[in-house]
């Protein structure tokens, strides 16, 4: 009886892998095992940056927020806390949107919060 190599199995899988390295630089694109660890370490990353992008982004709306406020004499913190007692339900991405595009509404809004 003849010894089983895992010839299909082990090829569909090896072209799993070279295929999600399409693109990578030398070997680590052609070569079974620095691909394999070039995947592994790239799909880490993607995992780590889906959670830290809504932490980055979250941090840019405050910064533009922050600016757009200033422009109107009025601090992110006074701006946020004023439209919270006002009742205001706008959310961050929201604010960061208005005030980047629509910079008359969001002066309107500063005044709303003082």
């Amino acid at each position: 009886m003849p010894r089983a190599k895992r010839g299909f199995k082990a090829r569909r899988r090896r072209n799993k892998v070279l295929k999600a390295a399409k693109g990578y630089y030398g070997g680590r694109s052609k070569l079974i095992r620095t691909a394999t660890e070039a995947v592994e370490k790239g799909l880490d990353y993607a995992f780590r940056h889906r959670r830290s992008k809504k932490r980055d982004f979250r941090a840019l709306w405050n910064i533009r927020i922050s600016a757009a406020a200033k422009e109107h004499g009025i601090s992110y913190s006074k701006l946020i806390s004023g439209l919270k007692k006002a009742g205001v339900a706008l959310d961050r991405k929201v604010l960061a949107d208005i005030a980047v595009h629509h910079p008359k509404d969001f002066k309107a809004i500063t005044t709303f919060a003082k």
